[in-house]
This record gives C-alpha cells, sequence and structure tokens, in this order.
C-alpha cells in the first residue's frame, strides 16, 4: 500500500516521456499511414474482439463492452515496438506509427464507449434479444429457509454490470477457495443467508450449479461489491488471501454500512493491524490457528493458556 504513490509517480513519468515522443506535425507528413494504424487498432482489433466473445454465447452488451474496452493499445506495445526496431525487424518509421495510433486510440477511447452505448439497442434488437421475466427461485437446498433471491441475480444485467441481488440481512462471502467452501458449507448448514462474490469461472459455474447466489468479479471493484447489496447485509467475511485487496474491501463495507460485522483472514501480524485499523471486527491469523492446534494436541493446553503464551511470543518472520 506504502507504494502505491511511487507506481502514481512513474505511471505518470512514463506516459509524459511517451507523449513527449510524439510529433504533431507527423499527423500531417504521415496522415495516411497514421489513420491506417488507428483503424487497425479501433476496428479492426474491436471488431475481432467482438466476434470472438459472441462465438463463445456471451451477451451482446458483454461483447461490446470488450470490444470498446480492446479499442486502444498501451504501454507494452511501445516495448515491442522498441523491440523490433532494435532486432531490426521494424523500421523507426513503423515504430513512430505505432506512437501515435496508440496516444490518438488512448484519446479516442471514451468516444468508442459513447458509440457502443448508442449501438447496444440496435444490436440487441437485430439479434432479437427479448427480456426475461424476472422469476424466485431458492438458494442452496429446499430445506434452508430465507435463501431466495431472483434470476436476475444469477445472469448478468444488461448494461453488463452484475445485478444487485435482493437479499437482506445475509452474509457476503469474499473468495471461495479452500477457506471460502468451508466457510460457505458452514453457513449453508446454519440455513443462514448468504452470498459469493468470487471471479473463477468455474468456482461460479459449481456455486450456480449447487444453487448459491454469486456476484461474479473482485470484490474491491466498487460496481462488483455494490451488487452484493452491502447496505442491507448483516455480516462481510473476508476468505481471500490478499490483506491489501480485503483492506479495500473492507473500507468500502465500512462506507456503505457502518454496523456490518467484518471478519477477515491474515497471515502475519501486520496484516492483523493493517485490517483491523481500516474497519475489520475479527481478524484469523492462519498460522497462529495452525500452531495452537499443534500445541493443543501435543501439550492438552487449554485455549486460554495457549492465548496466554502467544501473548508473550511475537512470531518470527518468514
Amino acid at each position: 500500500e506504502e507504494s502505491l504513490p511511487l507506481r502514481d509517480a512513474f505511471s505518470v513519468l512514463f506516459f509524459v516521456s511517451v507523449g513527449m515522443l510524439f510529433d504533431p506535425f507527423s499527423l500531417v507528413s504521415n496522415g495516411l499511414p497514421i489513420l491506417a494504424t488507428l483503424a487497425i487498432i479501433l476496428i479492426g482489433k474491436s471488431l475481432a474482439a467482438f466476434v470472438i466473445v459472441i462465438a463463445f454465447r456471451y451477451p451482446v452488451a458483454t461483447a461490446l463492452m470488450i470490444s470498446a474496452s480492446l479499442a486502444q493499445i498501451g504501454e507494452f506495445s511501445f516495448i515491442l515496438a522498441e523491440l523490433g526496431v532494435g532486432l531490426k525487424l521494424l523500421p523507426e518509421q513503423g515504430r513512430d506509427l505505432i506512437l501515435a495510433g496508440a496516444i490518438l486510440s488512448i484519446l479516442l477511447n471514451p468516444l468508442m464507449f459513447l458509440i457502443v452505448d448508442r449501438m447496444k439497442p440496435w444490436l440487441e434488437k437485430r439479434a432479437g434479444k427479448t427480456a426475461e421475466p424476472e422469476e424466485s427461485r431458492p438458494i442452496g437446498p429446499a430445506t434452508e429457509p430465507g435463501q431466495v433471491a431472483s434470476a436476475a441475480a444469477v445472469s448478468e444485467s444488461e448494461n453488463g454490470l452484475p445485478p444487485r441481488t435482493g437479499l437482506t440481512d445475509h452474509s457476503i462471502l469474499i473468495g471461495y477457495g479452500r477457506v471460502g467452501s468451508l466457510v460457505g458449507a458452514a453457513l449453508k448448514q446454519a440455513a443462514l443467508p448468504f452470498l459469493v462474490v468470487e471471479d473463477a469461472d468455474k468456482t461460479l459455474a459449481k456455486l450456480r450449479a449447487e444453487g448459491v447466489e454469486t456476484v461474479a468479479g473482485n470484490a474491491a471493484n466498487a460496481d462488483v461489491f455494490a451488487a452484493a447489496n452491502p447496505e442491507g447485509a448483516k455480516r462481510l467475511i473476508l476468505a481471500i488471501p490478499n490483506a491489501f485487496e480485503a483492506g479495500q474491501v473492507v473500507l468500502r463495507a465500512r462506507a456503505a454500512n457502518p454496523g456490518i460485522s467484518v471478519f477477515a483472514r491474515a497471515h502475519s501480524d501486520a496484516e492483523v493491524e493493517h485490517l483491523k485499523a481500516l474497519g475489520a471486527d475479527t481478524v484469523i491469523m492462519g498460522e497462529r490457528e495452525i500452531a495452537r492446534g499443534i500445541v493443543e494436541a501435543v501439550t492438552g493446553m487449554s485455549p486460554a493458556r495457549l492465548d496466554d503464551a502467544a501473548a508473550e511470543i511475537r512470531p518470527q518472520p518468514a
């Protein structure tokens, strides 16, 4: 987290340096080659992305959003161009065209999103897309009360953003790996309403097949987290191992719902302090719990005595 200002500073320095290499007069002297390069980036690249996404049977809205997002080239193209010039695979004029195309495509990218928004209704109508009625269905086994959500919570909304859940007084479980799956199983067994925020496609498909409500995406994203209805949630359970990402989610949760109970995991005392400082109520350090289990099994020491002993010992850094 402390390195973020440096990252931003170097990003600004990089793009300023690239911008200084751009000669505006080249637009006049090499107008046609630059326009051709720009057309390949804005039209050719976007069209290829659109066709590929549609071929995988994703909604038109998703295909359009991805197409607009890819209608530009960035810093990696500069590295490849410089490498090509160094290996004498690309003339210097080609590098200049790539540089001009990159800068212009970045400047025109907001316009691409505007065009996409205008085109989406027409393309969806041409594709014969019809709005499906919202239906209610159970989340989890039929014997579990209180876990009901709409079908809109499972499919993607028309604007490409995850739809907002209809659950209230629920638990938001972030991550469904080794830790999250055990927590989810316990919540399901206790008949407590919950949803899972996850970005792994295979995990999402498995959860949906089991009838568990999901929100697809990274919880650190504002739109994704908002879809989990943190304002109406009772608990936030962070089962992801990345303490920095978890800290961002804690801040969003506290801003949306100051009364929400926040549980998180950590791997060090520094991470525990970091998450608690941001507003987490309970932070479990995995290594400490493993040590407690081993010591209790070997010595039979009670949990209270274990806590007293642990307070006197500072864990050694890895």
